[in-house]
């Protein structure tokens, strides 16, 4: 069975076949530009391709409420071209085949439940710190959806008492995104943060705000596994210095031995899918939508 997944970032879209197993076939990427001349780029790929379904993990916010009119379209980005963009009727035109539709990070928190770091549990948070932060939720084997759908890149944060950056977000200034996301970091420190040394103040500071964050989540989704991706996190020095912040925060309130000095280190991990977590994820979505259509 061949998978079609659609991993639609606001800098890039990344397309691929996969199989029921989550294994990535083949792939292409291109960046993400005015949305006709993306999703042109999107149908050329798969119109010979012969799938059964197509899974899309989109950029967000997007529309996930089935009963409304505008479902299946990306709704307030500040992405210029992309804000209430009806993607998924668009491509539903084209393909008569099932279509998975989430965000990106729900589907890569589907990924690594199915078949990634999380596999064989029934939750796991995936965050991505990237261009954005987003949190994919996955509760009682399903993606957490609701009013909309979890935006727990802009929880708001205490500010780091050396901070002084006055915050990214253009909606919120200083949310999680706003001071943890990649272009904040290099708005901060006047360089990317890949280029910064990994003993540099802005790493115990970038942990300081996600460790404050994954504390709430925590607290307040009780998850089984915490799993951290997106260009940021390629910093690996981060992972220790966040989850020494987890724990200070916690204070022991949590007891679980996943929490724990020895256990915390498989608790907050970096995801099991590496890069291919986001268009696996998409897979899943797909499969998803395949065997829904199929019990319909």
């Amino acid at each position: 069975m061949l998978i079609g997944a659609v991993e639609a970032g606001g800098t890039k879209f990344v397309c691929g076949i996969g199989n029921e197993k989550g294994e990535v076939l083949e792939r292409i990427s291109f960046p993400t530009e005015q949305p006709e001349k993306t999703l042109a780029q999107v149908i050329d790929y798969f119109r010979d391709k012969q799938v059964e379904a197509i899974g899309i993990g989109s950029f967000g916010p997007i529309n996930i409420d089935r009963t409304h009119p505008q479902y299946g379209s990306v709704t307030t980005t500040p992405k210029p071209g992309w804000a209430n963009y009806p993607v998924l009727p668009e491509l539903k035109k084209v393909f008569n085949v099932p279509f998975g539709w989430d965000t990106d990070v729900n589907a890569a928190a589907l990924g690594e439940a199915t078949w990634g770091a999380a596999k064989g549990m029934d939750s796991c948070l995936y965050y991505t710190f990237g261009t954005g932060v987003g949190v994919g939720v996955f509760a009682e084997g399903n993606m957490v959806h609701g009013l909309v759908h979890p935006e727990g890149g802009h929880v708001l944060t205490r500010r780091h008492p050396a901070d002084t950056y006055e915050g990214k977000c253009p909606y919120h200034g200083d949310c999680l995104e706003g001071m943890a996301a990649g272009p904040a970091i290099e708005a901060r420190w006047k360089v990317k943060g890949s280029e910064l040394p990994v003993d540099h103040q802005a790493w115990e500071m970038q942990a300081f705000y996600i460790g404050q964050a994954l504390a709430s989540a925590i607290l307040l989704l009780s998850p089984k596994k915490i799993i951290l991706g997106g260009g940021v996190m390629h910093q690996m020095q981060l992972f220790p210095l966040i989850r020494e912040q987890v724990r200070n925060n916690l204070k022991g309130y949590v007891v679980s031995s996943a929490l724990e000095a020895g256990g915390i280190d498989d608790y907050i991990v970096p995801p099991g899918l590496g890069d291919n977590a986001g268009l696996s994820g998409s897979i899943a979505l797909g499969l998803r939508a395949y065997k829904e259509a199929a019990q319909a």
